[in-house]
């Protein structure tokens, strides 16, 4: 019998060691989303947020990288920032 059968994907992703990577690959993606809906709207290029962030267009390009979970949060802010937005952070049960 399978161990998992009817628990929930979350207790699933715990149990296997996954959860807080998966979280974290899932909150990259929404992020990296909403900046290149802003993006798109203010009309800005990748060259020109990274201008305006004073970032090279590599680390512009981690960020926008929904696969990359890897990212600071000066560069989150920077980017934020360069859009007009804010970050809004919170920890939540």
């Amino acid at each position: 019998m399978n161990k998992h059968m009817g628990t929930s994907l979350d207790s699933f992703l715990a149990d296997e060691g996954l959860l807080a990577e998966s979280e974290a690959i899932a909150i990259k993606r929404v992020v990296a989303f909403q900046l290149q809906q802003h993006m798109q709207q203010q009309k800005l290029t990748r060259a020109g947020l990274a201008r305006r962030m004073g970032a090279s267009r590599g680390a512009l390009d981690r960020l926008l990288d929904p696969d990359n979970p890897s990212v600071t949060l000066l560069t989150l802010e920077r980017a934020a920032r360069a859009l007009g937005q804010r970050i809004r952070i919170e920890l939540a049960a």
